[in-house]
């Protein structure tokens, strides 16, 4: 059972590196105006949902300690992203603001998931 949590962890990176690479992507093109989501990102935004709710499961299967108030802040973080790189995915050009937010809440999920203990 630990080898699939640790697949489903290294799948959850990837998915954060999508969604975060996408970003540092379009950053030239935000300074610009014209940056965009990229599909990528709504991948990666998935993956991370997908793979973040199979490892609560397995974790919890294994009876391992999960603090729910973390996983709870993780996943609101995850529904706003995913929610605004949803809307907002065929758009030519995005906000700003919109984007930032979008990149800085994923910054916030990393570092709540690094940090908090």
């Amino acid at each position: 059972m630990d080898v699939l949590i640790h697949l489903f962890v290294g799948l959850h990176i990837i998915g954060i590196a999508a969604l975060l690479g996408g970003f540092l992507t379009q950053m030239k093109a935000m300074g610009r105006g014209t940056a965009r989501f990229v599909p990528g990102m709504l991948h990666g935004a998935l993956t991370m949902l997908v793979t973040g709710v199979a490892l609560v499961g397995l974790n919890q299967a294994q009876d391992y300690p999960i603090d729910n108030v973390k996983i709870g802040v993780k996943l609101a973080l995850l529904i706003v992203i995913l929610g605004l790189v949803y809307v907002k995915r065929d758009e030519e050009k995005v906000d700003k603001s919109v984007f930032g937010l979008v990149g800085l809440l994923t910054t916030a999920n990393i570092f709540i998931a690094l940090l908090w203990t």
